[in-house]
């Protein structure tokens, strides 16, 4: 049976943080071949979104608090297990991430860095791109940027 979690990094298991840190690194340095820094400082003032099965990790998102990463609260490190992609749970993932945001932020715009190629993933869920292509880590990646419909900024 499939279970999310959402938890502030304080809350965080020893054994989780160890699995969502493995399914990161498997699929963003080693997967993709992007030697870079993991750890960026930036968990330990995050809200993380996880699911997990049997004691794996299937999925985790991290909701980033306005101010870190950019203006607007960010949703970031947005991963699926390999065995898991192409399930629909990428699209659970980042309606659960949605609703967390929203939880601790309330109903504001979010942003986050996409890979390029996942710009219409992304759309899916209301974001837009704001952004010139870029080199992040050397993969192409944009900014996109989701807007409530109450949002009259």
């Amino acid at each position: 049976m499939i279970k999310w979690h959402f938890k502030a990094f304080e809350e965080l298991q020893l054994e989780e943080f160890y699995k969502m840190i493995a399914l990161r690194i498997e699929v963003f340095i080693i997967e993709q071949e992007c030697p870079y820094q993991e750890l960026d400082g930036k968990d330990q003032k995050s809200q993380h979104v996880i699911c997990e099965q049997d004691g794996k990790i299937l999925a985790t998102a991290r909701i980033v608090d306005p101010g870190i990463s950019y203006r607007e609260p960010s949703i970031g490190r947005v991963v699926i297990a390999e065995a898991a992609r192409g399930s629909g749970l990428g699209h659970e993932l980042m309606r659960q991430a949605m609703a967390a945001s929203e939880k601790i932020h309330g109903s504001v715009s979010i942003r986050l860095s996409a890979q390029e190629y996942l710009i219409n993933y992304y759309k899916k869920h209301r974001f837009e791109v704001v952004s010139e292509v870029y080199l992040e880590d050397n993969i192409p990646h944009v900014e996109m940027l989701f807007t409530p419909k109450n949002d009259t900024q």
